[in-house]
């Protein structure tokens, strides 16, 4: 028997012979289909890295364009409210106010003649008067003049109306804008009133003929809770109630 040439080519499958050049083809083939496999691995994972990153970038710019939406939205929101800037009240002007000076603002128990001590003051802007407010709200009674100057005393305003001239829808919207306020304003008829509507505050006062009147707003614009009251911002509420309160 013939011995086998250790050098003699293997063969393949079919027993051919199979040359040492297509035996490295054949193992080169194998590396490379691995090695583009890798590739190709790789590839797939900087893609889906790509896309997680473009997926975050989206979300981040719509994040920020609904963050920018909504500061726009506040800033517009607050210039709207704002509207044009509050005037000083020092520099209100209002035709036919008239004021008074020095007024004291003690305390006493008996009913006090302001016309008469204060050159005609009537409704009164101030003075002596009750130790006990009036609470401040809307009547349809009038009030003791000495507990609604206490009101005066705190920066309320007294608006003070005859009842025989402002009536219907002239007396339902004067109450709704005095109630409009929120406090620190009384409403009342008044008897004896020389005009249709007067306007009172400590130490200043004003007689308008009509609801409309744009001075109304003025004087509630320049008084209302007025800093130079003698006790402004103390309790307008919590004391006597009037008769005939409905707002």
């Amino acid at each position: 028997m013939a011995r086998r040439d250790d050098t003699t080519p293997s063969g393949d499958e079919s027993g051919r012979p199979v040359p040492p050049t297509a035996k490295q083809a054949q193992k080169d083939l194998t590396v490379k289909q691995q090695r583009e496999a890798r590739r190709a691995e790789k590839v797939a994972a900087l893609k889906k890295q790509q896309d997680r990153a473009r997926r975050n970038r989206l979300i981040g710019i719509i994040t920020g364009s609904v963050a920018a939406v909504a500061v726009v939205a506040v800033v517009i929101g607050v210039v709207v409210s704002s509207g044009t800037p509050k005037q000083d009240p020092a520099d209100i002007s209002i035709e036919g106010l008239r004021t008074w000076d020095s007024l004291p603002s003690t305390h006493v128990q008996t009913p006090v003649d302001y016309a008469g001590l204060y050159d005609g003051m009537s409704p009164p802007v101030g003075g002596e008067h009750n130790p006990m407010w009036l609470n401040c709200g809307v009547y349809d009674q009038p009030q003791p003049n000495e507990n609604a100057v206490h009101d005066l005393e705190h920066g309320a305003v007294w608006i003070t109306y005859d009842a025989a001239k402002i009536t219907g829808d002239d007396l339902s919207n004067l109450q709704k804008y005095a109630e409009s306020f929120g406090g620190y304003v009384t409403m009342s008829p008044y008897e004896g009133l020389d005009t249709p509507i007067a306007l009172s505050a400590w130490g200043a006062q004003v007689k308008v003929d009509s609801v409309d009147d744009q001075r109304i707003k003025d004087f509630m614009a320049k008084y209302w809770k007025s800093p130079n009251a003698p006790e402004a911002g103390a309790a307008c509420t919590g004391a006597l109630e009037g008769e005939g309160r409905v707002g």
